[in-house]
This record gives C-alpha cells, sequence and structure tokens, in this order.
C-alpha cells in the first residue's frame, strides 16, 4: 500500500477557535511557506463531502493539530467519518485492518492530554499575570498622567539577560490635569463635555492624551477621553489588571468582581480612593457649569425657559420639571411614575414665583446683605453639634484601633521573623497575626462606612470670612433679570429640596473658595445692571 499528498489543508488561527471562524485568515501569506496551501479546515471538510474529491484519507502530523479542544477535534472526526475518510495522525498507527477500538483509545488519550496542556497552559500564565499585578508591577502603556519607571528584574536569571520591571510615577502635568479632572467633576459636578472645554482652553497647561497609534491624535480633548480617566482605578494608586476583555468579548469592560487588584497601593494616587468611588456610584447629581447659561431643555415639548430648571427637587428625590397652569403662571411640578413605587402617589406642585420670593430674600439677607456675618455667627452658635461630636469622636475610635492593630501585628511580625517556621510558638503567632488581620480588615470596612454616613454639613467658624469676599448688592436683587440670576444660582450650586405637602422647603448653596471670583462676579453684573438701567430711565426723563 502507498499513498500520494495531493492536497494541503492548514489553518493559520488558534485550534481553539470556532470551526466557523477557521481558516478564513490572510495571516499566513506575510510567512515564506513553501507548501502550498489548498485551504483550510472548512475547505478541507467541504471538498470531503464531493464525490470528486481529490483524497481517500486525511493525515495529520497529531491528532492535537487538528484541534486544541476536544469538542471541535471531535466534530472534524465525525464529520469526515459520515463521507467514509479516515483521519489518522501520524504519531499513532495507521491501519485500515486490526482493532480500532485501541486506536480510539489512544485517540483520546492523546485529546484529553492536548486539551489540558492548553488549559494548564494558559492558568499559569493567568496566575503569572496576577501575581505581577499584586506585586504592585504594570502591565502594558501607562495611562495618561503616569509614566513607567523601570526597574531591575526581581528575577536574577532574568535580569542577567537584560530583563526589565516597570511602575507606575506621576506624570507633570498630565499627572495635574487627572488630578483637576477629578476635583471639577466631584466638587462641581461638572459633565464630561463641560470638562473637556474646560481643558481644551488652555492645551499648554492641560496636555491633551496621545492613542497608542500617534496618527489618531486629535490635539484636543474629547468627552471620551475625560470618560475614560475618571473610569480607571488605576488613578487611586492600586495597581488594577483584567478591566477588560480584549479578546474574548472585544475590549468590553468586565465585571468589576473580575478586576485582579493589589493588595495595597503600590504608586502615588492622583485621585483619592475615596473620591474615585463616590464618582463611580455616581451619587452626586450631574450639575450644569456656569458656561452652559440659560437655555431652554432639549425636551420636544418645551415652549419655554424656566429660571430654576434642574435646581428644584421633590421629597421623592427627583428633580422637578417646569410647567404652564392657568394661562400664564409656571409651576415646578413632579408627576409619579406608575412603575416607580419609590416616588410620590400624586403629582406635586409649587408656583415659581413663590420659590423665587424665598430665593430672593435668602441671598438679599444671608448672602449680599450687610448683616450676614452677624447672622451666620448667631445661627452657628445655637446650633447643636452634639451629633456631629458624637460623629467624629466615633470615627477617631475607629482610627485608634485600626492604628492599635498594626502595631500588634509589627510586634508579632518581628517575633516571627526570628524564630524556627516549625516551632510552635511561631505558628501560633502566625495565627495571631492572620487574627489581627481578620479584625483589621472589619474594621477599616467600619470605619468606610462610618464616613460615608450623613454627617452635619455646615459651616466652620473660620469660613465666615467667605462671606466677606462678597459685595453688598442685596438692593439690585429685587428687580434682577433672570439672564442675570440664572448664572448666580448657577455658581453657587443652588439647590431647592421640597419636604412633604406642608409647604416647607430646604434652600442650599455652596461657597467655593476657590470660586469666589466667579460669585463676586455674578453679584457684581447684577449691581451694574441695575445702575445701567437707572442711567436709561433718567436719559429718557
Amino acid at each position: 500500500m502507498s499513498w500520494v499528498i495531493v492536497a494541503h489543508f492548514y489553518d493559520v488561527e488558534s485550534g481553539r477557535m470556532e470551526l466557523d471562524r477557521r481558516g478564513q485568515g490572510s495571516g499566513y501569506e506575510r510567512f515564506d511557506i513553501p507548501i502550498a496551501r489548498d485551504g483550510g479546515i472548512a475547505d478541507l471538510l467541504t471538498e470531503s463531502r464531493r464525490q470528486d474529491r481529490r483524497f481517500d484519507v486525511v493525515i495529520c502530523e497529531s491528532i492535537s493539530r487538528v484541534a486544541r479542544r476536544a469538542f471541535e477535534g471531535l466534530s472534524i472526526e465525525r464529520a469526515l467519518e459520515q463521507a467514509d475518510v479516515p483521519l489518522f495522525a501520524s504519531n499513532e498507527p495507521i491501519t485500515l485492518s486490526g482493532s480500532r477500538a485501541q486506536r480510539i483509545l489512544q485517540r483520546r488519550i492523546n485529546q484529553s492530554v492536548a486539551e489540558y496542556e492548553v488549559l494548564n497552559t494558559l492558568e499559569q500564565s493567568w496566575g503569572g499575570l496576577c501575581t505581577h499585578v499584586r506585586d504592585g508591577w504594570n502591565i502594558g502603556k501607562p495611562p495618561y498622567g503616569y509614566r513607567a519607571k523601570t526597574y531591575r528584574h526581581p528575577n536574577p536569571t532574568k535580569a542577567a539577560k537584560g530583563q526589565t520591571k516597570t511602575r507606575l510615577e506621576p506624570d507633570g502635568r498630565c499627572g495635574e490635569t487627572v488630578t483637576q479632572i477629578a476635583a471639577w467633576r466631584h466638587h462641581e459636578g461638572l459633565g464630561y463635555d463641560t470638562i473637556a472645554d474646560r481643558l481644551n482652553k488652555d492645551l499648554e497647561k492641560y496636555p491633551p492624551p496621545t492613542p497608542p497609534n500617534p496618527d489618531r491624535a486629535r490635539g484636543h480633548w474629547g468627552k471620551t477621553s475625560v470618560y475614560e480617566i475618571l473610569c480607571n482605578p488605576k488613578y487611586t494608586g492600586y495597581q488594577v489588571f483584567n478591566r477588560r476583555a480584549s479578546r474574548s468579548r472585544h475590549g468590553k469592560v468586565n465585571d468589576p468582581m473580575l478586576w485582579v487588584w493589589s493588595p495595597e497601593p503600590v504608586h502615588e494616587p492622583l485621585i483619592p480612593k475615596w473620591m474615585y468611588d463616590e464618582i463611580a456610584a455616581g451619587r452626586r447629581p450631574r450639575r450644569r457649569a456656569i458656561e452652559v447659561g440659560h437655555r431652554m431643555s432639549k425636551h420636544p415639548q418645551a415652549r419655554r425657559k424656566y429660571l430654576l430648571r434642574g435646581m428644584v427637587f421633590c421629597d421623592c428625590g427627583r428633580r422637578m420639571f417646569g410647567c404652564r397652569r392657568h394661562g400664564t403662571t409656571s409651576y415646578y411640578q413632579c408627576k409619579p411614575d406608575k412603575n416607580n413605587k419609590t416616588q410620590t402617589s400624586h403629582s406635586v406642585y409649587v408656583r415659581e414665583d413663590g420659590i423665587l420670593d424665598a430665593l430672593i430674600s435668602f441671598f438679599a439677607e444671608r448672602i449680599f446683605g450687610e448683616h450676614r456675618r452677624a447672622a451666620l455667627a448667631a445661627e452657628l452658635s445655637s446650633v447643636d453639634d452634639t451629633s456631629e461630636r458624637q460623629h467624629q469622636a466615633d470615627e477617631d475610635r475607629l482610627k485608634r484601633s485600626v492604628a492599635n492593630l498594626e502595631r500588634r501585628q509589627a510586634a508579632i511580625l518581628r517575633q516571627a521573623m526570628d524564630g524556627d517556621p516549625d516551632d510552635p510558638f511561631t505558628k501560633a503567632l502566625r495565627a495571631t497575626y492572620n487574627e489581627l488581620e481578620v479584625e483589621k480588615s472589619a474594621t477599616e470596612a467600619a470605619l468606610v462606612a462610618h464616613a460615608k454616613t450623613t454627617k452635619t454639613d455646615r459651616p466652620a467658624p473660620e469660613n465666615l470670612e467667605l462671606l466677606d469676599a462678597l459685595p453688598y448688592v442685596a438692593a439690585h436683587l429685587l428687580e434682577a433679570p433672570e439672564d442675570l440670576l440664572r448664572p448666580l444660582f448657577e455658581v453657587t450650586r443652588l439647590q431647592v429640596r421640597l419636604h412633604g405637602a406642608g409647604g416647607r422647603a430646604t434652600i442650599s448653596i455652596h461657597l467655593p473658595a476657590d470660586r469666589l471670583a466667579d460669585v463676586a462676579d455674578a453679584a457684581g453684573g447684577l449691581a451694574r445692571t441695575d445702575d445701567e438701567r437707572a442711567d436709561c430711565v433718567r436719559a429718557r426723563s
């Protein structure tokens, strides 16, 4: 018996791919392969079903070369068997007679071993990557804001070959830009577009990121670039891996439960961990910056602008939207959703002019009035701060507990390092250390939970000086036009929250120290406009 090779079929993709995806690549053209290719595995199976096929049997180097997974290998073998085409492997007995059971047993063993070797290699490779990350080493290109700092490889053999590893360190202005982006998002609640606009105003101070392919660089910031920075946990100082399924799911973001984190921060953070968690959780409502201005809603039914759009909240937590009733009167309404049982069970209306009267009185007396400082000082002196002091005492107690546990662990560690690892006393020390670690983790979790609990948010006595930086323009608020009131409300991050059906509401504003100049400019605009109006009236008369 003699056979002649009449055709060559081979794939250039991975043997672990599904059969319908194999054999379609053209990567083999980059290699100088002296054997002519008659197609891939799909072409082989197609020709095997034809009456005029060129071959009677199929021979492979080893059964593992047909497929790296037993299912695909058995599928190919079954398809050839149905076409009366035997499949042989060069490392197996090639006979047309004899015990077929023995050949099948040997083949199945070879297939199982091949699949085991692939899975074992993948698991070892994955374990190595996870260990690499948990030790604080970086994988891939450093994210924007960081640069790679090269270290000698910790393995002496690899170090002798010149191999290195890298950690992350802040990259000058780029690192400062990341911190600024997080501050704008957290403290001012700016949207991605608004942040990008601010960054693009000074590209020298805030250099834009460069993609892996420099040819795709746009030279300016976009909202996607801002979003990617705020979503990257590496900026918290931790090393993180497996955020995206780069191969199996075409780069989609994995469930955070599947991310691999270093047990502790390993490089300098650009965004505090607590701030990153709050931004990621989306606890703070999105607010518009002062640059957005007083615009009409994009809703198709919108017919007019509402001065307090996006600033009035119902008792159920939803933003109230503007509407007109009785022809010309402006209201803010919260309409219940039948599918949301947590909302109010009936529609709530509140007149805009009623809210505006209260706001004008509040700003005139407490923000821009002559006796604002005395009023605030008197209120602070009468506030019962018992709950706040208790809150701070509990926080200090938890911090002292964590510090005490760390000191006890350090003492145990020093004793264990000097002892014999097999000594019962050393083993007992190790067990005690682990028990303290569990207790410390529980205390740290309690500290984090305690920090998230509600605490009295009131200005400290030293913050009274902020009021002194503002002008006295109380008399100009009563006749100020809406186009000038709106910027004032936006820059102070005004919020009005209703309480039940009793007609009560809470007014809250923010006076950030770094934006007092903006508040003063908005208030100064009210005064200038009022003076100009008076001049015009005198000129007409």
